[in-house]
């Protein structure tokens, strides 16, 4: 019987339409029938990850624990969250459900590891770089990160919030192009795009940097891990 990926979405609506767009797009598929059964719940009433962990805003854990809840319900047979931030708060999640979790951080260090990449620049919200969720995953596989510089954190939280998930595509860029050389300089091999919004960013600006796409790695852990065929594997 062919397997289910659960997606707990609404963190936000683009960069869920994203990851579902990249799962498909993926898929070594002859035919719709080759496809993989997805659920997804576009919950838009989880609280902002980022004003929860620096501010003291609203618990995201209940509405994301719902979601996870309800598509477990639907026989999701894997869950993902398209949210880097979202995974500050994994371990409370992961308590909610039965179902297999994928931590998107996780793989993507993994991903990391295969590409024998040892120094990182980190673009994320500022929930995600102060959290240190990737710190942490990273110094466990010997992966080293920077992050850009208070003044430049500014622009790419700005790209986030003021461009991608504003709908504002006339946003300038000036700054967050010189987050990006900020870390390069600083001897990042590649960016890590950590936040869900920016591939989906990189897509709308044609911005052409080296960079590793967890969204990316996400969909395609999903898919092996229901026994898919990922394209060029």
């Amino acid at each position: 019987m062919k397997k289910t990926i659960g997606i707990i979405g609404g963190m936000g609506p683009l960069a869920t339409s994203d990851l579902f767009r990249k799962i498909v797009e993926i898929t070594d598929a002859k035919s719709d029938q080759e496809h993989v059964r997805v659920c997804i719940d576009n919950n838009t009433e989880i609280p902002d990850r980022t004003a929860a962990i620096l501010s003291g805003g609203k618990d995201p854990v209940p509405e994301m624990a719902k979601s996870a809840v309800r598509l477990e319900g639907m026989g999701a047979n894997v869950l993902i969250m398209p949210c880097n931030t979202a995974h500050y708060f994994y371990d409370r999640l992961t308590t909610f459900v039965d179902t297999p979790f994928l931590n998107m951080i996780e793989e993507t260090a993994k991903e990391m590891k295969k590409k024998e990449i040892k120094k990182a620049g980190l673009l994320a919200t500022d929930g995600t770089c102060r959290s240190g969720v990737y710190k942490k995953v990273f110094d466990a596989m010997g992966i080293e990160m920077c992050v850009p510089s208070s003044n430049r954190q500014r622009s790419v939280m700005d790209v986030i919030y003021k461009g991608v998930k504003a709908g504002n595509l006339s946003i300038d860029l000036t700054g967050f192009y010189e987050a990006m050389e900020e870390l390069f300089a600083d001897g990042a091999q590649t960016l890590v795009l950590g936040c869900t919004e920016l591939p989906v960013a990189f897509d709308l600006f044609h911005i052409d940097r080296p960079n590793i796409d967890p969204t990316l790695v996400l969909a395609k852990s999903a898919l092996r891990f229901v026994g898919a065929r990922v394209k060029g594997e």
